[in-house]
């Protein structure tokens, strides 16, 4: 879309959400949607998908009903849209009476323009008929892939999703941040009937999110280190287990840390709680298991580590995506190591999957294993997956400290020769015994000291050996077998290699020192810091007397630009990333006040409402010109002005003739008399 052919797309993605362009891939598909077309859109998260859908609910008549998976994220939006000025409500189970009636009061009187709902509301028939009655034009469903029953955060509900499109004979646009094939096949499938949605693959790239993996050393000391180098900077650690979010707590707690423990196990309302401070303190750490963050919008988060490795590839990128949504620098670090490997194969494996999709899962965590014993760019592998090529991309750990790879064919060989001399019945400990001559009451039992394997292997130490098998297994050439307690197993993978036919490179397996930086990368200038600790200060005190978390009031980034450019006028604020008119209008003169340091003016309320745009400079000289003659030219006339609102008209009309001017609401032909000339002399100029 060519945003000088739409001015009114232009002026509503300026007035109401304070940006100046759209972000790459934004653009099009708000096209789309404005036009009524079905639409499919995979956008990183971060990428401003629901400005996607925000933005035409406003251009489109009647309502747009959103789907969204959780609680959390409706509030979330639903508070900024609302401190943006936007009608916006949300149907949930944790409103109370009078937020439902507010809502249901302003759908009546047609004002609503966004209605959050959770799916399960659609197992109801009086949610379509709702619907139909308020006017429904337009369906939008975010985390889309939710509808995906193999997927990993299927919704049941998410499947009636179609029939309520098909019911209301509305357009539907369905977004989400990972997708691969077989996922956006069941999309398409399920919410659009196998018809054919426009579809949009945005790139995926992220480049303000530095990449890094680490094999496991003393894990608990690894994220400590990693926080420790970031205190005071808002972060996620996600972790495969309950017990480990509270361990890592407590452990994080106890070193100064602000921080706070989630997981399935919880109440609800302390679940609620954690989501609330995470909302609303500034530089709190969550320990989690993988269902936080996904309803949380928060754009601040400065870093995200995994502890334990994630469940594929899509789950690795929605969850460090959840750093950096602002996007300023944040840093991710991911742990791993057999044990991972072991419990991710066995989830698999034993899941209820048909085995087609259990080979798929297979897949996918092969690759997310492969990015992890990447040799090179690790964003260029990871980009490769989702089908964008790029060049090297200078933020991630392997670019910034290239590894040294070494010939491990003959050391693959001997450990899959022990592998098959022992029935395949055997774990890693037992293995590397075999291959090091390690003398065990185990070995001697079995008689394995006699095999021609044993001891062949004492040229690595144990340590070593644990690395080659983590990056066997890494690469699929043996896979542990859940049937038979983590024995290894041979996978068709390693065929080629063990008869010969194929040689295999590893990385050295020296445990590094985690590239933690000494100190958090400064987000301003020293010049710069005080002015913006003191506009936060600000924006925490107006979002406690908000009662909103304080990014809804400005994220970072715009006080970083305040801190930047220091404007001294509002004209100049409306320019802040961020700032829209209601924003302009609620906060301008407060943080203005800041910057400056001294009192604002306070200007006519129909003059800050052209604060930012061209008419705001044309008011003024207008208002020049009036003062001039407000006596007349020979000053000695009767005392006449025009009335702010009417200077507002004309700035904002621009009439080209005397009798253009008269027809302006508060110009009667006296005051034409008087200003007219003058009025369309500054009209002219400007």
């Amino acid at each position: 879309m060519n945003p000088d052919q739409d001015p009114r797309t232009r002026a509503l993605l300026a007035s109401v959400f304070g940006f100046s362009a759209f972000r790459p891939g934004q653009e099009e598909i708000v096209e789309a949607v404005i036009g009524g077309a079905d639409v499919l859109a995979i956008m990183p998260t971060g990428g401003g998908k629901s400005l996607c859908y925000q933005l035409p609910a406003l251009a489109r008549e009647g309502l747009t009903v959103v789907i969204s998976p959780l609680i959390a994220l409706m509030r979330d939006q639903v508070r900024g849209l609302q401190q943006a000025g936007v009608a916006a409500g949300a149907l949930t189970s944790g409103n109370t009476p009078e937020e439902n009636e507010a809502v249901f009061e302003a759908m009546d009187e047609g004002r609503l323009k966004l209605l959050y709902i959770a799916p399960e509301r659609l197992a109801s028939s009086a949610t379509t008929n709702m619907l139909r009655r308020s006017d429904c034009r337009l369906i939008a469903v975010d985390e889309a892939h939710c509808v995906s029953q193999w997927g990993h955060d299927f919704r049941p509900d998410y499947l009636r999703i179609g029939e309520l499109r098909r019911s209301l004979g509305v357009p539907l646009a369905a977004f989400t941040a990972t997708a691969d094939n077989a996922t956006r096949g069941e999309i398409v499938e399920r919410l659009f009937a196998g018809g054919e949605p426009s579809t949009f693959l945005r790139g995926f790239d992220r480049p303000n999110i530095r990449l890094a993996f680490a094999a496991k050393d003393n894990p608990r000391k690894q994220i400590m280190a990693f926080a420790a180098a970031r205190k005071g900077q808002s972060g996620i650690v996600y972790c495969a287990t309950r017990a480990r979010t509270e361990s890592l707590a407590r452990a994080l707690e106890e070193a100064g840390h602000t921080t706070a423990a989630y997981h399935g196990g919880m109440e609800d309302w302390e679940r609620r709680k954690v989501e609330t401070l995470f909302q609303t303190e500034e530089g709190l750490i969550v320990c989690a298991t993988v269902a936080f963050g996904m309803g949380v919008d928060k754009p601040d988060v400065r870093w995200v580590a995994h502890a334990d490795l994630p469940k594929s590839i899509e789950a690795y990128y929605q969850e460090i995506g959840r750093g950096g949504r602002d996007g300023l620098p944040a840093d991710t670090m991911t742990l791993y190591g057999p044990d991972d490997i072991r419990l991710r194969r066995a989830q698999i494996d034993e899941s209820n999957a048909p085995p087609e999709r259990r080979e798929a899962d297979h897949a996918r965590l092969n690759t997310l294993l492969g990015l992890a014993e990447a040799t090179a760019c690790r964003r260029q592998m990871l980009l490769a997956y989702f089908g964008e090529v790029s060049a090297p991309c200078g933020n991630c750990d392997l670019c910034e400290n290239p590894v040294k790879t070494f010939d491990a064919t003959e050391a693959v060989r001997k450990a899959l020769s022990a592998m098959l001399r022992t029935g395949e019945n055997f774990g890693t400990g037992h293995l590397i015994d075999i291959l090091t001559g390690a003398m065990t009451d185990k070995i001697k039992a079995r008689g394995h000291d006699q095999l021609p394997t044993f001891g062949v292997g004492r040229e690595l130490s144990k340590g070593a050996w644990q690395g080659v098998f983590r990056q066997m297994m890494g690469r699929d050439l043996v896979r542990p077998d859940a049937e038979r307690h983590g024995a290894l197993r041979m996978t068709q993978d390693a065929r080629p290699i063990l008869r010969g036919e194929a040689s295999i490179e590893f990385r050295e397996d020296s445990v590094k020192r985690i590239a933690t930086r000494a100190e958090p990368r400064a987000l301003v200038s020293d010049e710069d810091a005080p002015l913006l600790s003191a506009l936060k200060a600000k924006r925490r005190a107006l979002a406690d007397a908000a009662g909103v978390p304080p990014y809804v009031i400005f994220n970072d980034k715009s006080l970083i630009e305040m801190a930047e450019t220091r404007p001294s006028t509002l004209d100049q604020f409306a320019g802040i990333t961020g700032v829209g008119a209601t924003k302009l209008e609620r906060y301008g003169t407060a943080f203005l006040e800041v910057i400056t340091g001294a009192g604002v003016a306070g200007a006519h309320p129909a003059r800050r409402k052209l604060a930012g745009t061209g008419a705001g400079e044309v008011f003024d000289r207008l208002a020049e010109a009036q003062s001039e003659l407000a006596r007349g030219e020979d000053g000695t006339g009767k005392l006449m002005s025009c009335a702010s609102n009417t200077l507002r008209a004309i700035a904002e009309r621009r009439p080209r003739s005397l009798s253009d001017l008269e027809r302006i609401p508060g110009m009667d032909a006296a005051k034409v008399e008087r200003f007219g000339e003058a009025f369309l002399a500054v009209l002219a100029e400007s």
